[in-house]
């Protein structure tokens, strides 16, 4: 039996759902902006749900999308507040072994792909970004990629880092194996790959379409696996807009989202975690369903 790394889930979703204000489009690096201590809150949640790996609040902290909500000066001091704040929760929860991961998500915005910056562009921004957190964090994860350029770009700068380099892919919902582009999620497996990563996963997909994903994920020969999000389609959200526009499932509670988990997992996955709607019960759920099949665990 495969050693398995169990993630945190949908850190950006659930600090968003805790706060008291209006979605915005700068989702949960504006809460933690302004309420750092529900960002800490969420982080030691997931630590005690037993999440082995916990990503900084960083994914809309792009020099792109604080420019073009009016904050760019925030970008030096959301960058490093998102560390600080999971540095803290580990240390308060006395889990010095849970993983710290840094996060290059897509630069302008997520599944819209024709919004988004040519490799070169892309490559420096995401630099800007890996010079701010490679001293803060352990691994990088390259997430939510939903373009192979995009992708590219994000692992040429994370492997600058010196860090274990995951990446994450988004595919469309209807099962076809293809990256929200359009293109083949096997091209775009076969180039990360050539490019020496560490492990690839797909993410922030419905689980039905992760499930469809995990033989193209283990032909690659790396560590593979997956996190869903809870998202009934991401079909309404429009670049600029907000979470406000999609809607969560009613049928995709810890239970239900272990039995697709369990899955991956019949496949040969070896990370597992979850996205946005997925929560700490959630990640408390998987915990104990690894524990109860003696699974161990494996940092990244």
């Amino acid at each position: 039996m495969s050693a398995v790394t169990l993630l945190d889930g949908g850190l950006g979703q659930e600090i968003n759902n805790r706060s008291e204000g209006q979605a915005h489009s700068l989702w949960s690096v504006k809460v933690m902006m302004e309420r750092p201590d529900i960002v800490e809150a969420v982080h030691r949640d997931f630590i005690k749900a037993g999440a082995g790996v916990i990503a900084i609040n960083a994914y809309t902290a792009t020099p792109s999308r604080l420019e073009h909500n009016g904050h760019l000066n925030w970008f030096d001091e959301a960058q490093a507040l998102a560390i600080d704040l999971a540095q803290k929760a580990r240390q308060e929860e006395g889990r010095e072994q849970v993983q710290i991961a840094g996060c290059l998500p897509p630069l302008v915005a997520s599944y819209v792909t024709e919004v988004s910056k040519a490799y070169d562009a892309s490559l420096d921004e995401f630099r800007q970004i890996c010079q701010r957190q490679a001293d803060g964090i352990d691994v990088m994860f390259c997430e939510t990629m939903a373009i192979i350029a995009e992708a590219m770009a994000a692992i040429d700068a994370a492997k600058e880092c010196g860090k274990p380099v995951y990446v994450g892919f988004t595919v469309s919902d209807d099962g076809s194996n293809t990256l929200r582009s359009g293109e083949r999620l096997e091209d775009a497996v076969t180039a990360a790959a050539e490019r020496g990563i560490d492990g690839i996963m797909v993410n922030c997909s419905i689980p039905e379409a992760v499930t469809e994903a995990m033989p193209v994920l283990a032909r690659s020969g790396l560590r593979f696996g997956g996190y869903a999000n809870g998202f009934t389609s991401i079909s309404a959200l429009k670049p600029g807009g907000n979470v406000d526009s999609l809607s969560a499932r009613s049928d995709l509670d810890p239970a239900a989202y272990g039995g697709f988990v369990r899955q991956w997992l019949d496949a040969g996955a070896t990370i597992i975690g979850g996205c946005c709607e997925v929560g700490p019960g959630h990640i408390a759920y998987l915990d104990h369903m690894l524990n109860e099949e003696g699974f161990e665990r494996q940092p990244l």
